[in-house]
């Protein structure tokens, strides 16, 4: 059950990156809101990467299973870093 439960709240967190990236490209240049959603994806990242995490320590997946998609996932940080600064 506690496996189910951090799937879906892994999940949500990668869907958030998404939803929240396209929600800032829409809101560009207005208010500031654009960063504040990139700021935003970026705090999902980090959790979804955190639930991987989670789930590597109590033993549902290796690190070498995760690896790739951690490497993925900072990539895409970097790229939201990058845009929260323009």
């Amino acid at each position: 059950m506690l496996l189910l439960t951090l799937v879906d709240q892994v999940r949500r967190a990668l869907n958030s990156i998404c939803l929240n990236t396209a929600e800032g490209f829409g809101t560009s240049g207005r208010n500031g809101n654009c960063r504040l959603r990139f700021e935003s994806a970026r705090g999902s990242l980090y959790e979804a990467q955190s639930g991987l995490r989670v789930a590597v320590a109590w033993g549902y997946f290796t690190t070498e299973q995760v690896a790739p998609t951690l490497a993925a996932l900072d990539a895409i940080a970097k790229r939201l870093y990058g845009l929260a600064r323009r």
